[in-house]
């Protein structure tokens, strides 16, 4: 039997992450089965129990591979263009509706609870470091708003559907600049 490259386990592994972001999305994790994955993927069981052991295993792959998307600063311009790419994703991926789905599992999987605890940890202090100067001794709590407002955004996008960023870019200025 020739042997598989390293790529091609990857290819394969990264196929079923995406065939599982896409099925969560739109039909959130309870809905999902893993014969769902093995069909929205197009492999067979025995190539998804291959890299994964359970639709568990696969829900923490789908989340440990978030991104981070954050503004290169914290000005108003930055912080809309941010919330307009949240906005983006949500309507052209369902993106909202699987952080939404993300979120409520981790309330219940402690493995998946330390997932999102730490990429929210990872996000609070890469927000910190562009606190401007003036504001630094503020950084932890802008820091924690901000997080917390993108979140209300993003799951009021996955609730509401489309929403317009203006009111919540106003809150975050509000947030940062105090």
């Amino acid at each position: 039997m020739p042997k598989v490259s390293q790529e091609h386990m990857d290819a394969r592994r990264q196929q079923i992450v995406d065939a599982a972001r896409a099925r969560f999305a739109s039909h959130g994790f309870a809905r999902t089965s893993m014969a769902d994955i093995v069909s929205e993927s197009g492999l067979s069981n025995g190539a998804i129990y291959r890299y994964f052991t359970s639709k568990d295993d696969i829900v923490v792959a789908v989340c440990e591979q978030g991104s981070q998307a954050l503004p290169k600063t914290l000005t108003a311009d930055a912080v809309a263009a941010f919330l307009e790419y949240v906005r983006t994703r949500a309507n052209e991926s369902g993106h909202a509706r699987l952080v939404a789905q993300i979120y409520a599992e981790a309330a219940v999987s402690p493995q998946l609870s330390a997932v999102v605890r730490q990429q929210l940890d990872s996000t609070r202090a890469a927000v910190a470091e562009l606190v401007p100067d003036h504001r630094r001794q503020h950084a932890g709590h802008i820091a924690e708003g901000f997080v917390a407002l993108c979140m209300s955004y993003n799951l009021q996008l996955a609730v509401r559907g489309d929403l317009d960023p203006a009111p919540f870019t106003a809150a975050l200025m509000a947030v940062i600049n105090g």
